[in-house]
């Protein structure tokens, strides 16, 4: 008899946060992902290690390079990116470390957008360099910037579709366009916008990479990173990538793509640089980031419900100067945000006040209920003055092209009471307000 059933619809986002990667525990039946707080896992006999450590055979050895609550957050979020595999890391700066361990070797070079958060041009500028890694920056204004620098050295464009501090959207698509068009991988930091608000492999993105520790996570209480490949990247079509197109002498002669196609990049990123490097996350925070997922996209649409009023209300403010958040029709992003972010424009932005770096530091010695710290993406509405912290190790002319000079105040607006929020800003503001005038 015929099967007239209707074919399986996808399951929605709201589904997948909540479901992918974490069915019951088979031999307890616990509904949430058990965390495996163990570092090693036994072999059922010789052969079976054998076939294991020789990639064989999929299944765990060590922590270090695979656990089953980090599996289940990898496979989450992957299905929450459209990608074909992920591997999870200790923090979004180890994340970046993995990937272009993979991509990158001495003499190398990349290019990256300039408005980035300033850890990551620190991480590009000098420590990738003491690996003979080069990174070139340029404006990700105009699109052709990108195809410009590239050169025959070139293995990866990188950068941050919603950026840290700035609020600046990049025009994906044409970037897309020029690294196919030379044959590298398109990296985009999708951190900011979270998989709900932006799809980047939708725009052509062949490598997403989050720090968890922000809105994957959302509660403040878990550091983590991931790297998500497409799975679309032909890694062969040039002799760029050897680390994945040629035999691994630490694997008897395998090629990491020819033998496990499109989620051979990731398996590289577990079999070899989690194996060598270390970054690994702790199953007790891939436990906590996996309960944060469940409920990203209530609290993105809330975060960005409150963001857009707190900008409107800052934008009228009259000790403020300007505001750069994307949700505002006075923002030159405003028709980017449509594009790309079609649900909101995050809650992540800057903004001016009047009295300059004075202005901006006396006002986050002031907030009361907003908290003064280095971090976004918290249920929590926090605040930070850039140039004297996140930014502060670059030099004026980097911080001003990252989009964190001297007047710059960022926020990331959580997810309290919008009056609340509001009604501190404003007494904190008027406290710079006086002391400017002093």
């Amino acid at each position: 008899m015929a099967d007239d059933r209707k074919p399986a619809k996808p399951p929605g986002f709201e589904t997948l946060a909540i479901h992918a990667g974490s069915a019951p525990d088979p031999s307890t039946g616990a509904r949430n992902v058990p965390i495996y707080q163990s570092n090693s896992y036994v072999f059922d006999d010789v052969d079976h290690a054998a076939s294991l450590f020789n990639l064989q055979t999929f299944g765990y050895i060590y922590t270090r390079i695979g656990n089953p609550t980090v599996s289940a957050l990898e496979e989450k979020v992957a299905a929450l990116e459209n990608g074909r595999a992920g591997v999870a890391t200790s923090t979004g700066h180890a994340a970046q470390m993995l990937a272009m361990y993979i991509l990158m070797e001495p003499g190398a070079n990349f290019i990256s957008s300039t408005n980035l958060y300033g850890g990551s041009v620190t991480q590009f500028t000098h420590t990738f360099a003491k690996f003979g890694w080069n990174c070139k920056f340029v404006d990700p204004g105009e699109p052709e910037n990108f195809r410009d620098a590239i050169d025959e050295n070139t293995k990866a464009i990188f950068l941050e579709l919603l950026a840290n501090p700035g609020g600046v959207i990049v025009d994906l698509e044409p970037v897309a366009d020029i690294a196919r068009e030379a044959g590298i991988p398109l990296i985009v930091d999708n951190t900011t916008a979270s998989p709900y608000l932006a799809q980047p492999f939708d725009w052509g993105a062949d490598i997403i990479i989050h720090s968890m520790t922000k809105f994957l996570g959302g509660h403040g209480n878990a550091m983590g990173g991931i790297v998500v490949e497409s799975g679309r990247f032909d890694w062969a079509q040039n002799d760029k990538f050897p680390s994945l197109t040629q035999p691994d002498p630490a694997y008897h002669g395998l090629t990491f793509y020819e033998t496990f196609g499109d989620f051979g990049f990731s398996t590289k990123g577990r079999a070899v640089a989690l194996r060598d490097l270390g970054p690994t996350l702790a199953p007790m925070n891939a436990y906590l980031i996996l309960t944060g997922i469940e409920t990203l996209p209530l609290r993105m649409e809330r975060h960005v419900q409150n963001a857009q009023a707190v900008a409107e209300y800052l934008e009228a403010h009259p000790a403020v100067a300007w505001v750069s958040y994307a949700g505002l029709k006075s923002s030159p992003y405003r028709e980017l945000a449509k594009k790309y972010l079609p649900k909101g424009p995050g809650s992540l932005f800057t903004f001016g006040l009047k009295g300059g770096y004075e202005a901006g530091t006396s006002l986050v010695e002031s907030v009361e209920l907003i908290s003064h710290l280095a971090n976004l993406g918290d249920t929590k509405t926090l605040i930070i003055h850039p140039a004297s912290t996140t930014h502060r190790q670059l030099t004026e002319e980097q911080r001003i092209a990252a989009g964190a000079g001297p007047d710059v105040v960022r926020i990331s607006v959580g997810l309290e009471t919008i009056d609340d929020i509001i009604a501190d800003l404003d007494q904190a503001l008027d406290h710079a307000m006086a002391k400017a005038a002093e």
